[in-house]
């Protein structure tokens, strides 16, 4: 347990579990509001090739899990470690915040 916290940089148990669930709702509300957004924008997996669908899709996902990242972070209280994760996030796609 104290390699897993050391590993997120956490400091207690409690907010580690906070951490992997915020995580986990995160990943899969992403991963299902990706289909309704794609559908309201007009982007229909019938209408287009699967090598122009699934990119896109991929794109609607993770930006979605930017933004549910955050919201979702700050319902459970988790704010500052949360931003500190997106900005690294954001850093590595060589968007910088600082």
């Amino acid at each position: 347990m104290n390699t897993l916290k050391r590993i997120f940089k956490v400091e207690s148990t409690t907010q580690l579990v906070i951490v992997f669930i915020v995580f986990s709702v995160t990943g899969l509300g992403a991963v299902y509001i990706a289909r309704p957004l794609m559908g309201w924008v007009g982007i229909d997996y019938e209408a287009m090739a699967w090598y122009v669908f699934w990119p896109l899709r991929i794109l609607f996902m993770t930006i979605a899990y930017q933004i549910m990242l955050i919201i979702f972070g700050t319902l459970f209280g988790q704010f500052e470690y949360f931003w500190r994760v997106e900005k690294r996030i954001l850093k590595r796609f060589g968007i910088r915040l600082d």
